[in-house]
């Protein structure tokens, strides 16, 4: 058996008095807030707190009518319109009796405010090689989250890039080297902090190793255990120490340490969200941790095709997890947890406990001093932070600094109108946003033709040659999605049939991919001779990829990835 790192000091003997250490630093009157709060509750009404539920649309009387279920939570999904986000939420918080904890995955990229500054994912941020640029961009983030309301972020994503056939990890990562993920996740974890809002390290026990996606099968952590605390135990430590508020408990499995504590079998791949000896033995007992466990998305086939929801969601939280995120639908899995209240499967002390956090996490946030319009700042205060000049300054340079050229073999760049006039354009037609948003258009070609480019879509009909192409430039967009099993390079899709998909252009005609999502297309098209990679399709983004293309801006992003894929061939 390994040696793990040395335990930290022992919690006191409650709950409610653990609650007076970090990361929750509760006073008297705090701790005094809980206990009352405890006292007054019901055992229904205290279940009631633990769950957390999605909100999707700004529908202000079904966003509102959430407030009646009692839950602890409400993670929103709003749309694109500011005003109406902000009345939905107001509507919701108006109606609570106790403070709700507001969330949501507050990433960047596709993943976040639509209607916020447009600054790059998590890829993105690190490809800028600067924490203080990634600080610059992180407050854009939480300033602007506050003023939405927004109290709760799941960020940062601390999953390595370990296994590039992810499509789930890939964007939404900080990368593949542990130095960089924690330096990066402790800039995004203070700042938001710093802001009042708990930040959220996922996914616990860490992703990245199994190219599988959680959403649709429970996923293995491969380590054995001294190779895991060198990787993500380093990691969880490290934002632990520095005050981490939350953990997200994943659909993942790491049959390393259940095999340490006896398990055999299938027991060995339990996913973490129910499992009792990832969330308590190695979280809280091995790294210490004293904040508030939340499941990842519940209806997650990383979960569901573990066991039924009956059997599975009394059990996520009788094994460790405080909050289940997304009951659905909630009625029923509410009866599901009274059930197993009732029957012995899970104990009041443990719904005490767990309730005890919810509201502890709600105290140190001061959620029950602050308020309506310090919960939900007035909608003229709103408007005026989103997409302040200040915020879209930083949106501007991120951009700028985060464009990674990965390889130009033949000397292509910069690509001017004499040598380069006739451009032919091939894209994905399949190209899809996060979560079902619909993707926005790519603005590269209206502004190469801005340039005095003549720019013209691939046609299958009449593919390109040198007599009438110049360039052929392959654009990408796909960030890292749900349910994609894999992102990859579908050359019959781009170049329209089976039969064309085997078509390589680059010996007769120039040719280029830019990728605004996707970092790993080398792996479908190691001889590409000229890749850039920008991690997102934010318009900012699109303007310093054309700028740099054209040689009016130096290429300064550094790959957080290994771009060629260990590939030997993919570097010439």
């Amino acid at each position: 058996m390994t040696t793990p790192h040395p335990p930290h000091p022992s919690a006191p003997s409650s709950t409610l008095e653990a609650l007076r250490l970090p990361p929750f630093h509760l006073d008297d009157a705090g701790i005094a807030w809980v206990a009352d709060q405890l006292r007054t509750l019901t055992t229904k009404q205290k279940v009631r707190q633990l769950f957390n539920v999605a909100a999707h649309g700004d529908d202000e009387a079904q966003v509102a009518a959430l407030a009646a279920l009692g839950v602890g939570g409400v993670t929103r999904f709003g749309g694109a319109d500011l005003d109406a986000s902000w009345r939905a939420t107001r509507a919701l918080i108006e109606r609570s009796e106790i403070p709700l904890l507001i969330s949501g995955d507050i990433e960047g990229g596709a993943i976040g405010l639509p209607f916020g500054t447009a600054l790059p994912n998590q890829l993105g941020l690190a490809a800028t090689g600067s924490t203080a640029l990634a600080e610059e961009a992180v407050t854009v983030l939480a300033r602007e989250a506050r003023a939405m309301g927004y109290n709760w972020t799941f960020t940062p994503v601390t999953d390595l890039n370990a296994a590039f056939r992810s499509a789930i990890v890939a964007t939404r990562s900080y990368g593949s080297d542990p130095d960089t993920v924690l330096a990066q996740a402790r800039v995004n974890v203070a700042t938001f902090q710093r802001h009042g809002i708990a930040a959220t390290a996922k996914h616990w026990p860490g992703e990245g190793f199994d190219d599988r996606d959680q959403h649709l099968v429970t996923t293995i952590n491969p380590l054995d255990m001294p190779a895991w605390r060198e990787h993500f135990g380093r990691i969880y430590r490290g934002l632990i120490d520095d005050g981490l508020m939350t953990v997200m408990s994943a659909h993942i499995a790491l049959p390393a340490y259940a095999r340490e504590h006896g398990a055999t079998g299938l027991e060995l791949c339990r996913p973490a969200c129910v499992s009792r000896c990832l969330n308590e033995d190695l979280l809280r007992g091995e790294l210490g941790f004293n904040g508030l466990i939340v499941s990842d998305a519940s209806g997650m086939a990383g979960l569901s095709s573990w066991a039924s929801r009956a059997e599975c969601i009394p059990e996520v939280i009788a094994n460790g997890c405080d909050v289940l995120l997304f009951p659905s639908p909630f009625e029923a899995d509410f009866g599901h947890v009274l059930r197993a209240l009732s029957d012995g499967r899970l104990t009041e002390a443990r719904v005490e406990e767990a309730v005890t956090r919810v509201l502890g996490l709600k105290a140190a946030l001061g959620l029950h001093r602050k308020t309506l319009d310090e919960l939900l700042p007035p909608l003229e205060q709103a408007r005026a932070v989103v997409r302040q000049p200040a915020h879209l300054a930083v949106e501007q340079r991120v951009a700028s600094a985060s464009v990674t050229l990965v390889k130009d073999v033949r000397g292509l760049l910069p690509l001017s109108v004499e040598r380069h006039r006739r451009i032919v354009v091939v894209t994905d037609p399949a190209r899809g946003g996060f979560a079902g948003q619909a993707p926005k258009e790519l603005e590269v070609p209206a502004l190469l033709a801005a340039h005095g480019f003549e720019v013209r879509a691939f046609d299958t009909a009449q593919p390109p040659t040198p007599a009438d192409t110049d360039l052929v430039l392959y654009l990408l967009a796909q960030e890292s999605l749900l349910v994609q099993s894999h992102i990859y390079l579908d050359w019959a899709r781009l170049h329209g049939h089976w039969t064309t998909a085997m078509r390589r252009y680059w010996h007769d005609i120039p040719c280029a991919l830019v990728s605004f999502g996707q970092p790993y297309y080398l792996y479908d098209a190691p001889r590409m001779p000229c890749v850039v990679n920008a991690y997102t399709a934010a318009s900012p983004v699109q303007h310093a990829v054309v700028r740099k293309l054209l040689g009016a801006e130096a290429f300064t992003g550094i790959s957080p990835v290994d771009a060629f894929c260990g590939l030997p061939d993919a570097a010439y």
